[in-house]
């Protein structure tokens, strides 16, 4: 099971995965449909255009390519955090492993993925950007890294929302998730992600983990030069944990 990622469930029938629940009261509602179809029909920018103060990465995924315009001017942090897991490879032949579906409204939620518990792979924590700091809300195709119960310890894994997720935001006495960019091409493939079967799993995750997680062969910027890290690659050198 991958490490405690808390970012939170969709199903209303599933254990909420926050440890500070007073916030996930309306994990899914009416509300959450309506934001859904208000969101569904925003147009991103076009995959194949660069806009200034945002940078796009490309997900090469067994189900097809997404592409995401991350927030360098607005997230910066959380930005350089996942472009130096692109750059360094550590996103590489790793998988989307969950999909966080509502029973009742299937197409709402959100995949995950990243590095898993592949402590091989891992970088140090990045300290939490709130929504309530940078703007970013999690509304539909926008990208948020996971952390666990500590908000400032988000590493290698990240969700893609599917429908708005306002519960996922800062609030008072809440430090909420670090939205920092969207999918700007691929929400088919992210649809098939989310649709896939799933199961297994425990506690919060507890059957949404997708039983044959989907490959995610390759990560690369399209935007701007790879600054990789430089830190040893213990994976590549067959190291075991």
């Amino acid at each position: 099971m991958p490490e405690r990622l808390r970012l939170p469930t969709t199903a209303p029938s599933s254990t909420p995965i926050l440890q500070h629940e007073p916030m996930m009261r309306h994990i899914f509602s009416a509300l959450a449909l309506i934001a859904l179809a208000g969101t569904a029909s925003a147009a991103p920018e076009p995959a194949n255009k660069s806009v200034k103060g945002m940078v796009r990465v490309r997900l090469v995924t067994a189900d097809g390519p997404i592409v995401l315009a991350l927030d360098a001017r607005r997230a910066p942090k959380t930005t350089a955090n996942f472009l130096a897991y692109v750059d360094d490879g550590r996103l590489d032949n790793t998988t989307f492993y969950r999909a966080a579906r509502s029973k009742t409204a299937p197409t709402y939620g959100f995949i995950q993925g990243g590095i898993g518990t592949d402590a091989r792979r891992m970088l140090s924590a990045v300290p939490l950007e709130p929504t309530s700091r940078t703007g970013i809300k999690h509304t539909d195709t926008v990208i948020s890294m996971a952390h666990g119960g500590n908000p400032d310890s988000a590493t290698g894994n990240f969700a893609i929302m599917l429908g708005a997720h306002p519960s996922m935001d800062a609030g008072p006495n809440y430090p909420g998730y670090a939205a920092f960019g969207h999918v700007v091409a691929g929400m088919d493939v992210v649809r098939r992600i989310l649709a896939k079967p799933i199961g297994a799993g425990s506690g919060p995750m507890k059957g949404q983990m997708i039983l044959s997680p989907v490959r995610l062969i390759k990560a690369e910027r399209i935007d701007g030069v790879a600054k990789p890290t430089g830190q040893v690659k213990p994976w590549l050198l067959g190291v075991k944990y």
